[in-house]
């Protein structure tokens, strides 16, 4: 298996650093290109690490499936807390809340909620501001839809636009075929913030987001990209 190795400049904290990021691709002025490294810089440790169009460190989330797995939190590239994401208490559903820095205590920012709509399958997982988290109508910000295990997603804010997308990383001519385990996250500011569109990425790294959705009353798992229809012709032939 081929390594890649961390650019130690850009790194700073405690820590062993054992391996390098790929190498990244200028981004327009229009748009944040970032690759995300599903690795933690810190030795032993798992996480994100989130490098910049010119490979600077720009996110980082560090042992966090070691800690409480109901509390997630990103950080900039110096250690500071930015954001904390919080698993939400008794709600039906898989939901979590984004608040501000390191601190739960107050209102959170936004409120992130998988999709149990078998009738629109494309859609992932919604966003509603925090203040709003008992109601979804008319206050989703962005839809997610795609599948995050192929490594192909696109966010939409409340007008259609594309705010963010996750895609696969492309071969470096010559050299390595990355896998999943290191991806673009390309950013279109004006319309999301970036660590707002890093934080779905870490929820949508989480398993509920992954396996698929079950259908209500039974009758197994769908899977993602999936018609209802389709599902249930392929578990009649069983």
């Amino acid at each position: 298996m081929t390594k890649v190795y961390p650019n130690a400049s850009s790194f700073s904290g405690s820590g062993t650093i054992s391996e390098r990021p790929p190498k990244v691709l200028a981004a327009p002025e229009s748009e944040a290109i970032l690759t995300v490294w599903k690795k933690s810089l810190l030795f032993n440790c798992n996480g994100f690490t989130v490098f910049g169009s010119k490979g600077d460190l720009v996110f980082r989330v560090d042992n966090y499936m070691d800690g409480n797995k109901g509390e997630i939190l990103l950080m900039d590239a110096t250690g500071n807390p930015l954001l904390t994401i919080r698993r939400k208490k008794m709600s039906l559903g898989d939901s979590w809340l984004v608040y501000k820095g390191e601190s739960t205590s107050t209102n959170p920012l936004l409120c992130v909620r998988k999709s149990m709509n078998i009738l629109n399958n494309k859609c992932l997982a919604y966003v509603i501001p925090g203040e709003n988290t008992s109601n979804r109508s008319n206050n989703v910000v962005y839809e997610i839809e795609g599948s995050y295990s192929q490594r192909s997603c696109s966010v939409y804010d409340d007008r259609r636009r594309l705010a963010a997308e996750i895609k696969k990383k492309e071969a470096v001519h010559g050299g390595v075929a990355y896998g999943n385990d290191i991806f673009r996250l390309v950013v279109q500011p004006g319309h999301i913030r970036t660590d707002f569109a890093m934080a779905l990425v870490i929820l949508l790294d989480q398993k509920g987001y992954q396996v698929g959705w079950e259908i209500p009353g039974g009758g197994g798992v769908m899977k993602e990209g999936e018609h209802p229809r389709n599902k249930l012709e392929r578990y009649s032939k069983l």
